[in-house]
């Protein structure tokens, strides 16, 4: 099994089709979506972890592209510069994913990159500019 996060772009044309639906039901992929911005008529926009059997992945992708989506790896990441972090907590109360929480024992704040999905609520939450976006 792999699990991959990746960027979904959708032309305007492709929009009201079932396309994720069809990654489910034609091959047997599973999808956490981490972040959408889908409107009629426009381009959308899905951030997904897609997971599954490999040669399922791939046709999946395969079948995206045909389809005319656009399919790009996540290049984007959110890190903690430890150097600047001063465990204040504040990024704790708005992360959606749960990839900063609070150290019962030591009240400083571990970050869990793996369950991060980039959504970039922490950078100007972050007093001392301690959650930064690397390309």
């Amino acid at each position: 099994m792999i699990a991959k996060k990746i960027v979904l772009r959708f032309p305007p044309n492709l929009v009201d089709h079932p396309i994720t639906y069809k990654l489910i039901k034609d091959h047997n992929l599973e999808f956490n979506i981490l972040k959408a911005n889908v409107t009629p008529r426009e381009e959308g926009v899905l951030v997904l972890e897609l997971k599954g059997e490999e040669e399922d992945y791939k046709q999946g992708i395969r079948y995206l592209n045909q389809s005319g989506v656009d399919v790009q790896p996540l290049s984007k990441e959110i890190i903690r510069n430890e150097t600047k972090c001063t465990h204040c907590g504040v990024c704790v109360t708005i992360c959606p994913s749960h990839a900063l929480i609070v150290e019962p024992e030591t009240r400083r704040i571990n970050f869990d990159a793996a369950k991060c999905i980039a959504c970039e609520l922490c950078i100007p939450a972050c007093p001392p500019r301690a959650m930064e976006m690397h390309y």
